[in-house]
């Protein structure tokens, strides 16, 4: 018998060894488009979108976030909004504690409370996340607590006329790495820093490659241009802006300053918007840089609305009463605030 086995092993050629062996590698190989993750969300009957944006917002209904809350459920109500999108920042000041931490309720699902906010929220990571339990906040645990959380590293949104793609921002920051100022992070599932970044910038730049929708929307936490508190994101600078300005983006969405804010890309047609005053704002300090490509900053509470058909765009800008500050409509071609 075992002489039998033998010969049937050797009567293998060897040629098969290697097909199973290339096989077996291609399978395993990533492949960067298919690596992020897709979620399909329809448009409304008339091929629109709109939906809302807020970031920084979690303090268990403090610092004004209930107030704003309730203004984003009227506004949400008159837009008949598809979904909700989450700059980061979801829980200050140190993320959760664990998938059972009671602030998840206390600052989530007991504060946004309103009927038109009962839809699909898509988060992403901030750095005050990554201070707690990062990983609490990815698992699908939460979204038996509460079915409309949906946050992940990076991943994209395709609601047919638009493609949104979320990026895990934190990561590229090296002051979190080196300079933490006595805060701890959860780099659990960040084994090499210059490794995570590259795989995001090529996952990103694959998918927008790729994409053939009338908008291109990339949000991510940190911000890219900003006169606010924290500025303009050098690592993103350098990384991020040349992979969305090779690509056509059209917005690039973003939290981390507690403002509103937008400023246009001199070298590109990419519109930048923080929407990070879910909460505590009013920092009081504004940089200097950016300022001839400022087109709007207001250092207070409020979020935003956004409104696409295939040809258009109207997004708009609203303070903690509701009160729409600042409007701007694009065209596919054309950008321009009123």
């Amino acid at each position: 018998m075992a002489g039998d086995a033998t010969a049937g092993r050797s009567a293998t050629p060897p040629c098969c060894f290697l097909l199973i062996l290339l096989c077996c590698c291609l399978r395993l190989a990533p492949n960067n488009a298919e690596e992020l993750q897709r979620f399909n969300h329809p448009t409304k009957p008339d091929g629109s979108l709109s939906f809302l944006v807020v970031g920084d917002w979690g303090r268990r209904g403090l610092f004004n976030q209930s107030q704003v809350a309730s203004q984003m459920g009227r506004i949400g109500e008159q837009l008949d909004i598809d979904f909700v999108i989450s700059t980061g920042d979801n829980f200050y000041d140190n993320g959760l504690t664990g998938e059972d931490d009671p602030e998840f309720e206390e600052s989530f699902t007991k504060v946004y409370t309103a009927q038109s906010l009962q839809k699909q929220w898509y988060s992403v990571l901030g750095n005050h996340d990554y201070r707690g339990d990062a990983e609490a906040q990815l698992s699908p645990v939460l979204r038996q607590t509460d079915w409309r959380w949906l946050c992940l590293r990076s991943f994209i949104v395709n609601a047919e006329l638009a493609e949104i793609f979320f990026v895990d921002t934190t990561p590229f920051v090296r002051s979190y790495f080196t300079d933490s100022k006595g805060h701890t992070y959860d780099w659990r599932a960040i084994k090499s820093r210059k490794a995570y970044i590259r795989e995001a910038i090529e996952d990103l730049e694959s998918a927008l490659t790729e994409s053939i929708a009338s908008w291109k929307i990339v949000v991510g936490h940190h911000s890219i241009r900003s006169i606010g508190h924290h500025g303009d994101t050098e690592e993103l600078v350098k990384l991020l802006l040349p992979v969305l300005q090779a690509n056509s983006v059209d917005f690039y969405m973003n939290g981390h300053d507690h403002c509103l804010e937008h400023i246009s890309d001199k070298d590109s047609s990419i519109q930048f918007l923080t929407s990070g005053a879910g909460s505590k704002a009013w920092r009081g300090d504004i940089k200097d840089v950016n300022r001839k490509d400022l087109r709007f900053f207001y250092d207070g509470q409020g979020f935003m609305s956004v409104q696409l058909s295939q040809a258009d765009a109207e997004i708009v800008f609203y303070n903690v009463f509701g009160e729409a500050l600042r409007t701007l409509n694009a065209s596919k071609g054309l950008h321009q605030s009123i």
